[in-house]
């Protein structure tokens, strides 16, 4: 009953309100995403929504311009770039005159709530624009164009903003909408690139988007390993022309067969002058002599179908807006909502503008240090670990360490990047750097040997395990394995993998009151594409596997337009962790998502049933149906496509789609490239310190619980679990933690796919403030 109130609450806590939304500036990819989770979530708890074309030209035009919306309006554009309803530069809206006439078409609606999807420019638009609303208003009963009643009715707008750009150049949100699916276009130039550059031996030089900001060009240099990089945040030194092409030409004399340079276009020299991509060309080509091309990648960056990553940010954000408006009062600043590593947060408008101003500040007046902390930790951080990763320099005195690498487990995208950065990092700090090849079984047949710098380039872009991997467990071979571990001296052992890879350490761990030899520094970096290791909240190749679900879904619903009334039922990996489907579910804008946490019944697939009968009495007439692989023992696919077809006869037909390998497949998505080198990084940093402290009188002895962990990003940090800690919260049987974040995302899935629900465990993003110490916490990405 109580359930049935909290429902009826929700449902009206936005009655008689009427909000609208518009996207402005340049186009970024998941805008409809955005668009459509407003719409939806508008209309859910029963407020009236409008969309307005054109930006704020439309806004100013009013008339045909500004339209009610429905559930259908935002039908099946999840997929699409750009923005459905349109986006215009508006130079009336920077005038008075402009924001009145826009002030008396929104009254004559009665909107008062307005949400507004665009960059900086288009957000501190609409922060003046709602400063000036009750003079506009006193204007409007002065030019008797409305009544004293009417502006006293809608004396208070409120604005909620979400941040649109692909140039990730806003402060205080750690990805903006876009970002993630230019970086997706963008590496798919580079990695088509580089094999006709090899063939050649080519130097090429690609420009990509980011006139202030360097953010596309610093994550796409560091997830191609690209040999030098220019930013406008941080100018080259003086003379670093020679340096260059020294670097240059040293890296084709080690057997390299291409050369990568990425410029933002607008890259700087120290006294502000501009380095244009042709000018790098012609250094390369007069110096060196070099084949070498310029690409400028232009617009295909703003081009596209947004990525999974965009689509989930965007209908999550798109959710949390509608909730601000919801909740706000005349002493709520206008705010902008953002994520913070994966939960949501408000943030107030003008702090993040501000901010985002005083970077720009920074670098007119040359303190480039400065415009760099002010970007973010995350910002730094990737250009700290670009310059350590992309060139050689000789360790400061050989170390006394050693350390082995090892994956375990099924493939997943992202494990050979780890393994790069890993490998070049032990180098940096001196450490001698064994590989293994096929897991605990190659360990404990010896099949290890040493890797210098250059055996791992080129390894980042690549999918699979190129060092081999097995699900074997160490318990199988225990003996064989310590035994490798005394021959060679191994000190410290970097697994990356799967559930097994969790496992196996753990093991590993409790074995060491029988073996003295594996009193030694472990660490695991979770990578599967089942993201069901305890200690994470994303694993390595799940966001690639989610990408790749999300393809071929797409596909799928594409190849049912034609046919009409059509069910599909969609088998995805991921053993018994429902995060997959779930995550795909949200990015393809499926009816339903059948996983094995949340449990369902006969009753729950008759409702399912229903629900889509009632769909197809609609105008679209199509379901897209997932079922995670381990949901149900006995609800099978098979099952499922029975009950649909046979409940379903004479409404709509049904077809099963098993994804199966594909989803294991493919090259890395940015996400994975980026994220797996910070985690190889982070994981050797933390051993080598964790060495030091053990090592005592020229041997490494280290038994307690916090010398073997697993390292994650949870929350907004990264850290590290011991693997001991971590048993006491894993579910052996079904291999899964205990207690898993995405579970709330479920709530989305539902209310998107139109089902009655509570929203009672919906939890509101709170209000955090944009300063230059909230900038410096550190941040995982």
């Amino acid at each position: 009953m109580a359930l049935a109130q909290e429902l009826e609450k929700l449902r009206t806590a936005g009655a008689g309100m009427a909000m609208a939304v518009l996207t402005s500036g340049g186009d970024a990819q998941g805008m409809n995403a955005a668009v459509r989770a407003v719409t939806r979530m508008g209309i859910y708890v029963g407020a009236k929504v409008f969309l307005i074309y054109e930006g704020y030209e439309g806004l100013v035009e009013g008339g045909e311009n500004i339209k009610q919306a429905n559930w259908l309006s935002v039908s099946n554009i999840i997929q699409l770039g750009g923005t459905i309803i349109g986006s215009a530069r508006c130079k009336a809206f920077t005038t008075r005159e402009g924001r009145l006439r826009a002030a008396y078409n929104l009254v004559q609606h009665g909107i008062t709530n307005l949400c507004v999807i665009g960059g900086d420019g288009s957000l501190t638009g609409a922060n003046i624009f709602r400063t000036e609303w009750g003079s506009l208003l006193e204007d409007l009963v002065k030019d008797g164009q409305i009544t004293e009643d009417v502006a006293q009715k809608y004396c208070q707008l409120n604005i909620v903003g979400l941040v649109g750009s692909i140039d990730n150049d806003f402060c205080g949100t750690d990805m903006t909408i876009g970002t993630d699916s230019a970086l997706h276009r963008i590496m798919e130039v580079i990695d088509a690139i580089t094999t006709t550059a090899q063939s050649h031996q080519r130097t090429f030089v690609l420009e990509v988007m980011g006139r202030h900001c360097g953010y596309l060009a610093l994550v796409s240099a560091l997830a191609s390993g690209a040999d030098w990089l220019f930013i406008p945040e941080s100018p080259p030194e003086d003379g670093w022309e020679d340096l260059m092409c020294e670097r240059l030409g040293e890296t084709r004399s080690r057997g390299s067969r291409l050369n990568i340079i990425i410029i933002a276009e607008g890259a700087i020299d120290r006294n502000g002058k501009s380095i244009s991509s042709n000018y790098v060309k012609d250094l390369v080509v007069q110096r060196l002599g070099f084949d070498t091309r310029v690409t400028v990648l232009g617009h295909v960056q703003r081009g596209g179908t947004p990525s999974a990553f965009d689509r989930v940010l965007s209908s999550k954000m798109g959710m949390e807006a509608v909730m601000a408006l919801v909740e706000a009062t005349p002493d709520t600043p206008a705010c902008v909502v953002s994520l913070s590593g994966n939960q949501s947060v408000r943030l107030p408008l003008m702090e993040c503008v501000q901010v985002t101003k005083d970077v720009q500040k920074a670098m007119d007046e040359k303190r480039f240090e400065e415009a760099i902390q002010l970007r973010g930790r995350s910002f730094e951080n990737n250009w700290n670990i670009y310059k350590l990763l992309a060139h050689q320099k000789p360790a400061q005195q050989k170390s006394p360490f050693t350390l082995a690498i090892l994956n375990v487990g099924a493939p997943a995208a992202g494990m050979n990047a780890a393994v790069r950065s890993a490998v070049r990092i032990g180098i940096c700090k001196g450490h001698t750097v064994y590989v293994v090849n096929d897991g605990f079984e190659g360990l404990a047949n010896g099949q290890i040997h040493e890797v210098g710098w250059h055996d791992v380039a080129g390894w980042l872009g690549r999918g699979g395990s190129m060092l081999g991997t097995k699900r074997t467990l160490p318990k199988t071979c225990m003996e064989k394995i310590v035994e490798t571990v005394r021959k060679f001296n191994i000190q410290s052992l970097l697994v990356i993998g799967g559930f097994e890879a969790y496992e196996g350490v753990l093991q590993l761990v409790e074995a060491r009151g029988q073996y003295e030899e594996l009193c030694i520094i472990m660490c695991v970096i979770p990578a599967t594409i089942s993201n069901n290791v305890p200690g994470t909240d994303f694993s390595l190749g799940s966001d690639t596997a989610v990408n790749a679900a999300m393809e071929s879904c797409d596909r799928i619903k594409q190849s049912a337009s034609g046919t009409k009334r059509r069910v599909f039922i969609v088998e995805t990996m991921g053993g018994y962790c429902g995060y997959l489907s779930t995550v795909t579910g949200i990015a393809v804008g499926a009816d339903a998502a059948y996983v094995y946490e949340e449990p369902f019944t006969i009753h729950d697939l008759k409702a399912n049933v229903e629900h889509l009968t009632d769909k197809m009495k609609t105008d679209i007439q199509r379901g897209l149906v997932l079922r995670n692989e381990k949901c149900h023992e006995h609800y099978t696919t098979e099952f499922l496509y029975n009950l649909y077809s046979s409940e379903g006869k004479g409404i709509f037909d049904c077809r099963i789609n098993v994804l199966g390998h594909l989803q294991q497949g493919g090259a890395p998505t940015p996400f994975d490239r980026n994220y797996s080198t910070k985690l190889g990084v982070k994981a050797v940093l933390w051993m080598s310190e964790k060495l030091q402290e053990v090592y005592r009188k020229g041997r490494v002895f280290a038994n307690a619980a916090d010398t073997a962990c697993v390292i994650g990003l949870r929350k907004k940090a990264v850290a590290f679990s011991p693997v001991t800690e971590l048993k006491k919260v894993t579910d052996f049987e079904h291999r899964l933690p205990q207690e898993q974040w995405w579970l709330n995302l479920r709530l989305m899935l539902k209310m998107l796919a139109n089902y009655q629900i509570s929203l009672t465990e919906y939890i509101s993003g709170k209000m955090e403030h944009v300063t230059r110490r909230t900038l410096s916490i550190e941040k995982g990405f």
